[in-house]
């Protein structure tokens, strides 16, 4: 029966014809046991009786001390076992001996037989085969045994047949009795399917048109049998219709929540009651990694936080509270330079959200603004000064001497390289924030990106004794710009280079990703940056240390272009003071702009 001529059939003939297959595959598999059992048991009996009669044939010989022919051929005549065939084969398989063929000095060779290569090899063994050389067509079951001290293997012989069809009359009033029952039980069972395929038919319509969103028509309810399937079929089509209307309205406002949670300006986080994450937005994952002391994998993991303490007591004291009136909390947080509103909203269900507010963000983006152009000119300032400075000292001094001319050259060419980075960096930030609708994206193996980088930087770390630990997943891929990517991870390792210390070890991890987000971060073990000034790293030109950071050739901008570059890739950073030292980067990348 074909596949599609099975499905035509209906719910009721189908189960009643699987039933039906069953029972006549379980009586196969019982025939052909009995059977297999039948068979390996007079296998036996047949090896045990004609091992026997090698071990019989075997004392002869070895009473005689001596291999004679005719003395055996009387031996076999006056011991003769009806239809048995008895074959003496040498070790390397040549017959010397066959009590029914005359001509066994012709026969082929026999080492390659079963029966005699068992024999060699465990003195005794048997097999059944068919024998071209005796009765035509009759099988034969074979069962020898080795004599080492006479190098002769004796093999007997007598015909097998176990017929399937006299098995079978054996057990004929079993199979009778069998079948009788089976009837009896396939006929009941057809009445009671055919009124169950019925509903069931029916009930299946109704689903696959459920399935497919298509209208479902009330009229189906008086095509039901009235039987209790019927019954309860008619109850779970009135129920999914409620439910279909109910489902259609709550979707509209799901999408609502979630389009006001991605595009919140503060992070928005709702959890069940037993304190799972339901929805979160990307603003609340990175304030609440701001807030722990550790990268958070899952959300569900926030309630460990000790700052979050008095939240999850009030959370707590809740639990089996509800009633309808309002529970409400709220807190403050200062932490990692900055401060935090966190708000707390326990719904009827007892599920709640949490929101959290960065106050500090605002004020920030006012001073930068007033400090840019201050600093553009400060910074531009200094290498121009120092130019025209040593310029000057070799105008005004036409015999100065060769040495401090070049010295005050190579000085000035130094501020010059200076002030081309400083002009760099500011052309690419400028990019950034007035035309990011030109930067050029593409599909970025973000991990071959940062292999590379550790490749191009590893003398620098080797001078400061710095190890990397890249705990990167393999072949990360997201869409974005390749310059700016690579901008952010050069600019963090060059940061940790020039600043974090002579031997200490770089940690870059992927600890976290969403649907539409990766979460990164980057740490060392270094000496850290005094916890007043971590909110300001990412300003344009600031330094902690600002006689210390032009000695070392920085432009002040390094941090800002890595803010601006995860900004432009939909994501945001912050940096913090790990808890067992050093400075740590967390920060997001959109998996796809």
């Amino acid at each position: 029966m074909t596949k599609l001529s099975y499905r035509i059939l209906s719910f009721s003939q189908r189960l009643f014809l699987s039933v039906l297959i069953l029972f006549l595959v379980f009586a196969i598999c019982f025939i052909a046991f009995q059977y297999q059992r039948e068979k390996a048991y007079k296998s036996e009996l047949l090896n045990i009786q004609l091992q026997s009669y090698n071990n019989q044939l075997g004392n002869f010989i070895t009473d005689r001390g001596e291999l004679d022919i005719d003395s055996m051929q009387n031996y076999v005549a006056t011991h003769m076992m009806p239809n048995l065939r008895v074959t003496l084969i040498t070790p390397s398989g040549k017959v010397i001996y066959d009590n029914i063929r005359k001509d066994w000095k012709y026969f082929e060779d026999h080492s390659t037989r079963k029966e005699v290569q068992e024999a060699l090899m465990y003195g005794s063994g048997y097999s059944i085969g068919r024998n071209s050389e005796s009765i035509e067509g009759e099988e034969y079951f074979y069962s020898a045994r080795y004599y080492p001290p006479f190098r002769l293997i004796i093999r007997s012989a007598l015909p097998y047949n176990l017929s399937l069809s006299e098995h079978l009359k054996a057990d004929s009033s079993f199979l009778w009795f069998a079948l009788f029952i089976s009837l009896i039980l396939i006929g009941v069972f057809y009445q009671f399917t055919r009124k169950l395929g019925m509903s069931i038919s029916k009930l299946q319509q109704f689903a696959m048109k459920a399935d497919r969103n298509e209208p479902i028509d009330l009229a189906i309810l008086d095509t039901f049998p009235k039987n209790e399937l019927g019954e309860i079929s008619q109850h779970i089509i009135k129920i999914y219709k409620r439910l279909h209307r109910a489902k259609e309205a709550l979707y509209i406002e799901r999408e609502k929540l979630i389009s006001h949670l991605q595009t919140s300006h503060e992070g928005l986080g709702v959890f069940t009651k037993e304190r799972k994450e339901i929805l979160v937005n990307n603003l609340f994952v990175q304030y609440i990694n701001n807030i722990s002391d550790r990268n958070l994998s899952s959300s569900d993991s926030i309630f460990l936080i000790p700052d979050l303490k008095p939240i999850t007591d009030f959370l707590t004291k809740n639990e089996g509270n509800y009633s309808k009136e309002e529970k409400r909390l709220s807190m403050h947080i200062d932490k990692n330079a900055r401060s935090f509103v966190l708000e707390c909203i326990i719904f009827q269900d007892l599920s709640f959200e949490i929101s959290i507010n960065d106050v500090t963000q605002e004020e920030e983006r006012a001073r930068l603004k007033r400090q840019l152009t201050q600093n553009v000119a400060h910074e531009l300032k200094t290498p121009v000064s120092s130019i025209q400075g040593y310029l000057e000292t070799i105008i005004s001094n036409p015999n100065i001497s060769p040495e401090n001319m070049r010295t005050f050259l190579e000085r000035s060419y130094a501020q010059s390289n200076r002030l081309t980075l400083l002009l760099r960096d500011i052309s690419v930030l400028t990019r950034m924030d007035e035309a990011p609708g030109m930067v050029e994206k593409e599909t970025v193996n973000l991990s071959r990106i940062v292999e590379n980088i550790l490749n191009e930087v590893a003398l620098g770390l080797e001078e400061k004794q710095m190890r990397v630990v890249n705990l990167m997943p393999h072949d990360l891929i997201l869409t974005g710009s390749s310059s700016l990517l690579y901008s952010i991870f050069r600019n963090l390792t060059d940061n940790a280079i020039a600043y974090a210390g002579v031997g200490v070890q770089v940690t870059i991890n992927c600890f976290r990703e969403d649907e539409k987000f990766y979460y990164f971060s980057f740490s060392d073990t270094g000496i850290g940056v005094p916890e007043e000034h971590l909110n300001r790293l990412f300003e344009r030109f600031y330094r902690v240390d600002k006689g210390r950071s032009r000695k070392l050739g920085g432009t002040g901008l390094g941090l800002a272009i890595v803010k601006n570059a995860v900004l432009f890739h939909g994501g945001t950073i912050f940096a913090k003071n790990a808890p067992s030292g050093g400075l740590e980067f967390v920060f997001t990348l959109q998996k796809d702009l």
